[in-house]
């Protein structure tokens, strides 16, 4: 995966801001960008290449931009910006005159349109998150509907919540993922923003879509409820409406079965919390119990399997390489 990164070390502040304007505006569109903090202003950018999609991190001091028509009429790359102040908000105002806010919320805004953007702060610099997606890549409804979007959405559930989950762990765990993974990543992506967009634009999702936005949601289901030593096919097909029949389709498709799906997070979330310093004083016991292990003996049996270590040796080998 290609990852760009950029922290203005060992520049003077003017110069970060000269940079990191420059970079910005290459990787969402021209746009006029401007702050009061140009004596004073310390910025980062990170931008993940998922094919036909950038994943997008940044922090930074209050900044305004802006794309007025001229900029439009100039250069418009016809993107959608999907974005999520994790720290400070995001105000947006068109030239209409409509406003939008965002603090903790999914803004998806279009390219295309004519907007100024405040990105505020509270003291500490402003920290956001996004996917910038060709509207070319969505149905051609949504495509059209999406021309001069500006939406501000919750994050508490649905399909905005498990949009953001998977926009954060991209660009967590991007060192999980190879270059082959890139257009899968960007797929998934895309489908996601497609789906909350049909939703809210009142639009169907093209047949082909829905498939795969179903089984995203399974699969964050799962992840969410892995402590659940009930969690079986049948419950997680009654919690989404589909038959267990359907559900097993969906990973026969994917090459595995739901069990086997169950099972390996299982394992993937026990592995993770042991090599967790901040978990260290949790017995390897209540590490099984937390990712589903009912029995200590089972999950010491699956992981060795699994990973060629008992818990107890894998934590120790992991303890040491955190205290060499």
């Amino acid at each position: 995966m290609i990852e760009t990164v950029f922290t203005g070390e060992a520049l003077t502040p003017a110069e970060t801001f000269e940079r990191w304007r420059q970079l910005a505006i290459d990787a969402h569109s021209p746009c006029e960008v401007r702050t009061e903090r140009v004596n004073d202003f310390r910025a980062t950018l990170r931008l993940l290449d998922l094919g036909l999609v950038t994943g997008s991190s940044f922090t930074c001091p209050p900044v305004t931009s802006a794309r007025t028509p001229k900029l439009i009429r100039h250069s418009d790359p016809e993107v959608l910006y999907v974005s999520l102040p994790r720290r400070g908000r995001l105000d947006v105002t068109r030239q209409d005159g409509q406003e939008a806010s965002a603090a903790g919320d999914l803004m998806i805004m279009s390219s295309s349109l004519a907007y100024r953007g405040d990105v505020r702060t509270a003291g500490k610099p402003a920290v956001v998150e996004e996917f910038i997606v060709p509207r070319a890549l969505l149905p051609d409804a949504l495509r059209a509907a999406s021309h001069t979007l500006t939406l501000s959405l919750p994050t508490t559930g649905g399909l905005a919540a498990l949009l953001v989950r998977f926009l954060t762990h991209v660009l967590t765990d991007a060192e999980e993922y190879g270059h082959s993974d890139t257009t899968p990543l960007g797929t998934i992506a895309v489908d996601l923003i497609a789906a909350l967009l049909a939703h809210h634009v009142d639009r169907p999702l093209p047949p082909e879509s829905q498939p795969r936005v179903l089984a995203l949601r399974v699969r964050e289901f799962i992840q969410r409820n892995l402590g659940d030593p009930e969690l079986t096919p049948p419950k997680v097909a009654a919690a989404h409406h589909i038959s267990t029949r359907t559900l097993h389709r969906l990973f026969e498709r994917q090459d595995t079965t739901v069990a086997a799906f169950i099972r390996r997070q299982r394992l993937e979330r026990a592995r993770r919390d042991l090599k967790d310093p901040r978990l260290a004083h949790l017995p390897i016991a209540a590490i099984a119990q937390r990712a589903g292990f009912l029995r200590p003996a089972d999950f010491t049996r699956s992981f060795r399997t699994a990973y060629g270590a008992t818990p107890r040796a894998y934590r120790h080998e992991m303890t040491r390489s955190f205290n060499p």
